[in-house]
């Protein structure tokens, strides 16, 4: 079966908040990555692990917990995509008392380009996600580098 759309890389991201305090700072500029088309998010979910480490699923779209949406563009955001197993999973890598969000999102700006690729005949083979960390500090250190051979 031949699929002809385009269809971006899938990725995710899970966050940990600390005292499980989700603020809603950074969800701007979510928007505005969607708003722009460089991303579709496919599934947006919150788990809070409280201190015995038992785990709670909370909406994302009502931060503060009043039971009013803060963030309804993202209600029911939800493609399946992330199984219990897969949450399970996420819960595991806060520590107790912290909170998590799980994004998973489509990376739109790519599907047109990896579309005509294969069209031409080419296939992606491997795709991935170097850590931001680990490229901040590489390039950290050739600058240091490039500095003490000046």
């Amino acid at each position: 079966m031949s699929v002809n759309v385009d269809v971006g890389p899938i990725d995710y991201l899970a966050l940990e908040f600390p005292g499980a305090r989700l603020t809603g700072e950074g969800m701007a500029e979510l928007i505005k990555l969607v708003d722009a088309g460089v991303i579709r998010v496919l599934d947006m979910r919150g788990l809070v692990r409280d201190a015995d480490g038992t785990v709670t699923a909370v909406a994302i779209t009502d931060l503060d917990g009043d039971g009013t949406l803060d963030l309804a563009i993202f209600e029911g955001v939800e493609s399946d995509l992330l199984d219990e197993e897969d949450l399970a999973a996420a819960a595991d890598l806060v520590q107790p008392g912290n909170a998590v969000a799980v994004l998973v999102y489509e990376n739109t700006w790519a599907g047109p380009f990896v579309s005509a690729m294969r069209r031409a005949g080419a296939e992606v083979v491997a795709s991935v996600r170097l850590p931001a960390d680990a490229v901040i500090a590489r390039l950290e250190a050739l600058e240091a580098a490039a500095e003490a051979a000046e």
